[in-house]
Protein backbone atom coordinates (compact mmCIF):
# COMPACT_ATOMS: atom_id res chain seq x y z
CA UNK A 1 0.00 0.00 0.00
CA UNK A 2 1.43 3.47 -0.79
CA UNK A 3 1.65 6.50 0.75
CA UNK A 4 -1.51 8.02 -0.58
CA UNK A 5 -4.03 5.28 -0.42
CA UNK A 6 -2.86 4.69 3.08
CA UNK A 7 -3.23 8.10 3.29
CA UNK A 8 -6.88 8.32 2.04
CA UNK A 9 -7.71 5.12 3.73
CA UNK A 10 -6.61 6.42 7.51
CA UNK A 11 -9.07 9.41 6.07
CA UNK A 12 -11.53 7.72 5.10
CA UNK A 13 -11.93 4.77 8.07
CA UNK A 14 -11.77 7.59 10.95
CA UNK A 15 -14.59 10.06 9.27
CA UNK A 16 -16.52 7.15 8.38
CA UNK A 17 -16.67 5.59 11.66
CA UNK A 18 -17.84 8.95 13.21
CA UNK A 19 -20.29 9.56 10.76
CA UNK A 20 -21.84 6.24 10.94
CA UNK A 21 -21.89 7.08 14.85
CA UNK A 22 -24.59 10.14 15.27
CA UNK A 23 -24.88 9.86 19.27
CA UNK A 24 -21.73 9.76 20.12
CA UNK A 25 -20.98 12.47 17.82
CA UNK A 26 -23.84 14.88 17.38
CA UNK A 27 -21.87 17.39 15.36
CA UNK A 28 -22.28 14.81 13.08
CA UNK A 29 -25.55 13.51 13.53
CA UNK A 30 -26.71 16.82 12.54
CA UNK A 31 -24.68 16.70 9.12
CA UNK A 32 -27.07 13.17 8.71
CA UNK A 33 -29.82 15.04 9.65
CA UNK A 34 -29.42 17.60 6.84
CA UNK A 35 -29.40 15.13 4.71
CA UNK A 36 -32.54 13.20 5.70
CA UNK A 37 -30.98 10.63 7.24
CA UNK A 38 -32.30 9.16 10.51
CA UNK A 39 -30.05 9.25 13.26
CA UNK A 40 -31.77 8.07 15.76
CA UNK A 41 -31.36 4.61 14.03
CA UNK A 42 -28.52 5.29 12.38
CA UNK A 43 -26.07 3.18 14.72
CA UNK A 44 -23.68 0.99 12.72
CA UNK A 45 -21.61 -0.06 15.24
CA UNK A 46 -23.41 -0.34 18.38
CA UNK A 47 -21.68 -1.20 21.61
CA UNK A 48 -18.21 -0.90 19.36
CA UNK A 49 -18.47 2.49 18.01
CA UNK A 50 -16.04 4.16 20.21
CA UNK A 51 -13.33 1.15 20.00
CA UNK A 52 -13.75 0.99 16.32
CA UNK A 53 -12.79 5.16 16.22
CA UNK A 54 -10.08 4.44 18.54
CA UNK A 55 -8.08 2.24 16.43
CA UNK A 56 -9.25 3.65 13.21
CA UNK A 57 -7.25 6.65 15.26
CA UNK A 58 -4.70 4.98 16.13
CA UNK A 59 -4.49 3.20 12.62
CA UNK A 60 -4.00 6.87 11.11
CA UNK A 61 -1.02 7.35 13.13
CA UNK A 62 0.51 4.59 12.27
CA UNK A 63 -0.02 5.77 9.17
CA UNK A 64 1.47 9.09 9.70
CA UNK A 65 4.36 7.20 11.87
CA UNK A 66 5.42 5.30 8.98
CA UNK A 67 5.23 8.09 6.63
CA UNK A 68 7.37 10.31 8.25
CA UNK A 69 10.46 7.53 7.76
CA UNK A 70 9.84 8.50 4.12
CA UNK A 71 8.64 11.94 3.92
CA UNK A 72 10.75 13.57 7.09
CA UNK A 73 7.85 16.00 7.66
CA UNK A 74 8.59 16.92 11.28
CA UNK A 75 5.33 19.20 11.54
CA UNK A 76 3.00 16.62 10.17
CA UNK A 77 4.42 13.88 12.41
CA UNK A 78 3.84 16.58 15.42
CA UNK A 79 0.75 17.56 14.63
CA UNK A 80 -0.01 13.96 14.09
CA UNK A 81 0.58 12.87 17.72
CA UNK A 82 -0.33 16.26 19.36
CA UNK A 83 -3.89 15.18 17.64
CA UNK A 84 -4.27 11.83 18.54
CA UNK A 85 -2.95 12.99 22.16
CA UNK A 86 -5.55 15.43 22.13
CA UNK A 87 -8.38 12.88 21.38
CA UNK A 88 -7.10 10.52 23.92
CA UNK A 89 -7.74 13.46 26.32
CA UNK A 90 -10.94 14.25 25.37
CA UNK A 91 -11.73 10.15 25.95
CA UNK A 92 -10.33 10.09 29.47
CA UNK A 93 -12.13 13.91 30.43
CA UNK A 94 -15.83 12.29 30.46
CA UNK A 95 -15.87 12.09 26.34
CA UNK A 96 -15.11 15.88 26.25
CA UNK A 97 -16.23 16.37 22.64
CA UNK A 98 -15.20 19.81 21.88
CA UNK A 99 -11.64 18.55 22.36
CA UNK A 100 -12.35 15.25 20.24
CA UNK A 101 -13.70 17.92 17.92
CA UNK A 102 -10.18 19.88 17.48
CA UNK A 103 -8.16 16.20 17.59
CA UNK A 104 -9.78 15.30 14.65
CA UNK A 105 -9.22 18.20 12.50
CA UNK A 106 -5.64 18.43 13.61
CA UNK A 107 -5.43 14.82 12.47
CA UNK A 108 -7.84 15.57 9.47
CA UNK A 109 -5.49 18.31 8.34
CA UNK A 110 -2.04 15.91 9.19
CA UNK A 111 -3.74 13.05 6.99
CA UNK A 112 -4.67 15.53 4.16
CA UNK A 113 -0.67 17.62 4.41
CA UNK A 114 0.69 13.93 4.17
CA UNK A 115 -1.57 13.03 1.39
CA UNK A 116 -0.62 16.04 -0.70
CA UNK A 117 2.92 16.66 -0.07
CA UNK A 118 5.55 15.06 -2.06
CA UNK A 119 8.32 12.52 0.34
CA UNK A 120 11.72 14.30 0.29
CA UNK A 121 14.30 12.62 -2.10
CA UNK A 122 16.79 10.62 0.18
CA UNK A 123 19.36 8.43 -0.94
CA UNK A 124 18.35 5.26 -0.57
CA UNK A 125 21.85 3.40 -1.77
CA UNK A 126 24.45 4.95 0.04
CA UNK A 127 27.01 2.63 -1.97
CA UNK A 128 26.18 4.42 -5.25
CA UNK A 129 28.28 7.91 -5.64
CA UNK A 130 27.49 10.23 -8.07
CA UNK A 131 29.28 9.49 -11.30
CA UNK A 132 28.09 13.11 -13.17
CA UNK A 133 30.48 16.15 -12.42
CA UNK A 134 30.72 19.48 -14.87
CA UNK A 135 34.07 20.16 -15.09
CA UNK A 136 34.81 24.29 -15.54
CA UNK A 137 38.08 25.32 -16.80
CA UNK A 138 39.70 27.80 -14.92
CA UNK A 139 41.12 29.78 -18.01
CA UNK A 140 38.38 30.17 -19.82
CA UNK A 141 35.45 29.18 -18.02
CA UNK A 142 34.14 26.06 -20.41
CA UNK A 143 32.29 23.81 -18.68
CA UNK A 144 31.44 19.71 -19.50
CA UNK A 145 29.75 17.35 -17.79
CA UNK A 146 32.09 14.25 -17.60
CA UNK A 147 31.54 10.72 -16.30
CA UNK A 148 33.87 9.83 -13.60
CA UNK A 149 35.64 7.02 -13.27
CA UNK A 150 34.90 4.61 -10.15
CA UNK A 151 38.12 2.50 -10.56
CA UNK A 152 41.17 4.89 -11.23
CA UNK A 153 41.77 8.82 -9.81
CA UNK A 154 42.23 11.00 -13.09
CA UNK A 155 45.15 13.57 -12.33
CA UNK A 156 44.86 15.25 -16.27
CA UNK A 157 41.60 16.83 -18.01
CA UNK A 158 42.59 18.88 -21.00
CA UNK A 159 39.82 21.37 -21.80
CA UNK A 160 38.54 20.65 -25.35
CA UNK A 161 37.99 24.27 -25.90
CA UNK A 162 41.58 25.78 -24.98
CA UNK A 163 43.17 22.95 -25.16
CA UNK A 164 44.90 23.79 -21.35
CA UNK A 165 45.48 20.71 -19.34
CA UNK A 166 44.03 20.89 -15.82
CA UNK A 167 45.96 19.05 -12.99
CA UNK A 168 44.34 18.59 -9.75
CA UNK A 169 44.75 21.85 -7.02
CA UNK A 170 46.99 21.36 -3.77
CA UNK A 171 45.33 19.17 -1.61
CA UNK A 172 42.95 17.45 -4.05
CA UNK A 173 43.13 13.76 -5.27
CA UNK A 174 41.75 14.47 -8.80
CA UNK A 175 40.57 17.25 -11.19
CA UNK A 176 36.76 16.33 -10.57
CA UNK A 177 37.25 17.29 -6.32
CA UNK A 178 39.34 20.45 -7.96
CA UNK A 179 37.03 21.91 -10.77
CA UNK A 180 34.17 19.49 -10.67
CA UNK A 181 30.88 19.86 -9.44
CA UNK A 182 30.98 16.95 -7.90
CA UNK A 183 33.75 15.33 -5.83
CA UNK A 184 35.02 12.05 -7.46
CA UNK A 185 33.52 8.37 -6.57
CA UNK A 186 35.81 7.97 -3.00
CA UNK A 187 36.03 10.87 -1.58
CA UNK A 188 32.11 10.63 -1.52
CA UNK A 189 32.32 7.45 0.05
CA UNK A 190 34.76 8.74 2.62
CA UNK A 191 38.10 7.20 1.05
CA UNK A 192 41.05 8.84 -0.36
CA UNK A 193 40.92 8.62 -4.18
CA UNK A 194 44.61 7.48 -4.70
CA UNK A 195 44.71 4.61 -2.10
Amino acid sequence: MNNKTSSFLSIIGLFFTVIVSPCCFPMFGFVLAGFGVATDTFELFGKWTMLIFQYTVLFSLVNLTLNYAINRNVWIFGLALTSTFIIFYGFDDDFNRPIIYVGMLGLLIAQVSNFYIQPKKINTNMNSPELESIITCPKCGHKKAETMPTDACQFFYECEKCKVVLKPQSGDCCVYCSYGTVKCPPVQMGANCCE
